[in-house]
């Protein structure tokens, strides 16, 4: 068998998926550097440094703020294995497919689920929550900001905050797809416990999933008796966080918390509102030249739709998987398919981090437009991208 030793044939790989997104060179050349030991000095400044960025990221004090080994699924398991003890009742929002994951999750860790269950594409009213309050008296409340299966951003954030603390709960929150691309604030919401992924709008590899407890939340978890010992937060608090003497808990991986150091060093050097702006500038561009290539939304509401990820249905007449696959061959780009209900019915279109320039979204309207034009679902290939052009120019005249 032969085997290509080189990875070069992947590098012009323009990544509009839902996740990863384009990696920055700087952070590539870090996660490159020489490896040393977890416990190294040296390599203890990074990570304490890591810490400090991922408080300003998170836009909270809270101490417990830390990269976990593994994908933004492992901070949601961190979060249940250490906050939910078995019979403790938590309202889950159900509204997409990773709602749906954390109440899989919840049960399987002996929670009794209490679902709110919506319609795909829509959010969360307080309103709502507060009738699952008023009928159950629950320990927490976990829903996700940034609904990745169907582009849907929770709004009242403060606000369902509130309710759950007049009701003694803790409010879990689900950011892997909102961290870094739109304004997470832990603090000024009541957000007591959340968790992110690199992948999405850090542009950092997927690997790590950074969390951040506050001292409520951290109350609970040192009254209980852990049920998992990888994401056991009393045993990996030690290995982590200042005052202690850096206990050896598992090998942590060196070179990805390099590249999510450099990453969230990236996102800081731009500055947060610059950065959100970005996101939010790029997605009015790319929405209104989807919408004149014949794109429609899945979420109807202007306001409940993500930034950095764009939902739509395709054209009547196309076959997604089919033309999804033309683009990736011929201009590789890669576009993410529909999950769950919306299965062979969408596409799932991210302008995350790195991957959120005004190039790329020309470049993606382009590409998509010349697919449309051989399948004669339009006349000018160019008119989602002059829609486009024409929203940049109104947004800097």
């Amino acid at each position: 068998m032969k085997v290509d030793p080189t990875y070069e044939r992947n590098l012009e790989i323009h990544l509009h998926g839902p996740g990863p997104s384009d990696v920055p060179a700087a952070v590539l050349r870090a996660m490159s550097a020489a490896t040393i030991g977890h416990l190294d000095s040296e390599f203890i400044k990074i990570m304490d440094e890591a810490q400090a960025m991922l408080r300003m990221l998170y836009q909270t004090e809270n101490r417990m703020t830390i990269p976990i080994s593994g994908t933004g699924s492992s901070g949601m398991e961190t979060l249940v294995a250490n906050l939910i003890n078995p019979q403790d009742k938590v309202i889950v929002v159900r509204n997409g497919v990773f709602g749906g994951r954390i109440a899989d999750e919840v049960s399987r860790f002996g929670g009794e689920v209490i679902s709110i269950d919506l319609e795909w594409g829509t959010v969360v009213t307080p309103e709502e929550i507060r009738k699952a309050f008023s009928r159950n008296r629950c320990h927490a409340l976990f829903l996700v900001h940034a609904e990745t299966s169907t582009g849907a951003h929770q709004q009242h954030m403060r606000e369902i905050g509130e309710i759950v603390h007049q009701n003694g709960a803790l409010f879990l929150v689900d950011a892997v797809t909102s961290l870094g691309g739109t304004e997470v604030k832990m603090d000024e919401w009541g957000i007591d416990a959340a968790y992110s992924g690199t992948q999405k709008c850090l542009s950092v590899p997927p690997g790590l999933s950074p969390i951040t407890l506050n001292e409520k939340a951290m109350q609970k978890l040192r009254a209980r008796k852990a049920r998992s010992w990888y994401f056991d937060l009393n045993m990996i608090e030690e290995y982590w966080n200042e005052g202690y003497q850096r206990k050896y808990h598992h090998t942590a991986p060196i070179n990805m918390i390099y590249a999510l150091h450099e990453g969230l060093r990236l996102a800081l050097q731009e500055g947060l509102d610059a950065r959100f702006q970005r996101h939010r500038r790029n997605a009015a561009a790319l929405q209104a030249g989807l919408e004149a290539l014949g794109f429609t939304y899945l979420v109807k509401k202007q306001n409940e739709r993500l930034p950095m990820l764009h939902a739509v249905y395709l054209p009547d007449g196309l076959e997604e998987g089919k033309l999804r696959q033309n683009i990736r061959a011929r201009y590789n780009i890669e576009i993410g398919a529909g999950l769950g209900e919306f299965s062979g019915k969408a596409w799932r279109i991210g302008l995350m981090g790195h991957s959120s320039t005004k190039d790329k979204v020309g470049r993606l309207l382009n590409c998509i437009g010349e697919e449309l034009k051989k399948h004669g679902i339009i006349d000018d290939a160019t008119i989602g991208f002059q829609t486009a052009q024409a929203i940049y120019q109104n947004s800097e005249s």
